[in-house]
């Protein structure tokens, strides 16, 4: 099975949007689910949440940020190029249900999943609100095809050079004081996620993250991706990757999420004094 890339595009810096020939993936694939990939047969696997599919030409939709050795060699792929293999649907789908008022809070490239998990909520009757949130505009995308899945959209910028000048959760705080919020969901870096947690716990709103831990295998066997949940150990791959919020030992999955950085950064530096040399 071949997965060609049939569009590559560049959203902004080191941030890139693929659209993968996957008819056998995108057939059961659910909003909030993952696919694993890999560059090269020797590469490591990649895990990349599913951003949106094209049922009926078999397309799948990923986006992701040009941070590490793989995700960099992902970058020098061009339309009509072909993965060495791509696995999916993995994980559990979000859970979709009449909630009332929904929240979907999503930082940096994290945004990317919240496109169908907005949409699927929306679809089901719920009033969803979306807040964007980066550190400059230049790294907001989407930003129409993100209104056409919520009610309402927000983006905010640390610099405030979009939208409102300040976090995810300044408009998160705003929205809650105003009406009756009944389920939030967040996507994106860890400590974002963990003040999101922070902010609706003692308020009592139920509230979810999509888990983005170390991976290897995506089907439970390796154990790389396992976190705490409410005291018990679980596997972001198969029990998740949304889980409660409110139960989530965050500073066990950030500390374990550093273990590599010393070596990914050594790669890394091999690989563009590899690249300067050819």
């Amino acid at each position: 099975m071949s997965y060609k890339i049939i569009s590559k595009r560049e959203l902004c810096a080191n941030q890139y949007e693929l659209t993968i020939e996957a008819p056998y993936v995108v057939r059961n694939a659910k909003a909030g689910q993952f696919i694993i990939l890999r560059v090269e047969t020797d590469g490591e696997r990649i895990p990349l949440t599913i951003a949106d599919v094209d049922k009926e030409k078999g397309l799948l939709t990923i986006v992701f940020m040009a941070v590490g050795y793989s995700t960099k060699k992902l970058a020098q792929f061009n339309t009509g190029d072909e993965l060495v293999d791509l696995v999916g649907p993995l994980g559990t789908p979000t859970h979709i249900e009449k909630y009332g008022t929904v929240v979907c809070v999503a930082g940096g490239y994290g945004a990317a999943p919240c496109y169908l998990i907005s949409k699927a909520f929306k679809d089901a009757g719920n009033k969803v609100y979306m807040i964007m949130g980066a550190r400059t505009k230049d790294l907001i995308f989407w930003q129409d095809k993100m209104k056409t899945a919520c009610t309402e959209l927000f983006i905010t910028t640390n610099d405030g050079s979009l939208g409102e000048q300040g976090f995810v959760t300044g408009v998160l705080e705003r929205l809650i004081k105003n009406e009756k919020i009944d389920y939030v969901i967040a996507v994106g870096p860890m400590p974002m996620m963990k003040a999101v947690a922070d902010l609706t716990r003692d308020k009592n709103i139920y509230t979810e993250a999509s888990m983005n831990p170390i991976m290897v295998d995506g089907t439970g066997m390796c154990g790389a991706c396992r976190l705490t949940v409410g005291g018990k150990v679980k596997f972001a791959c198969v029990d998740g990757p949304d889980f409660d919020a409110h139960q989530i030992d965050f500073d066990e999955v950030i500390n374990r999420t550093s273990i590599y950085k010393d070596s990914e950064r050594k790669r890394d530096e091999n690989c563009n004094l590899l690249n300067r040399r050819i």
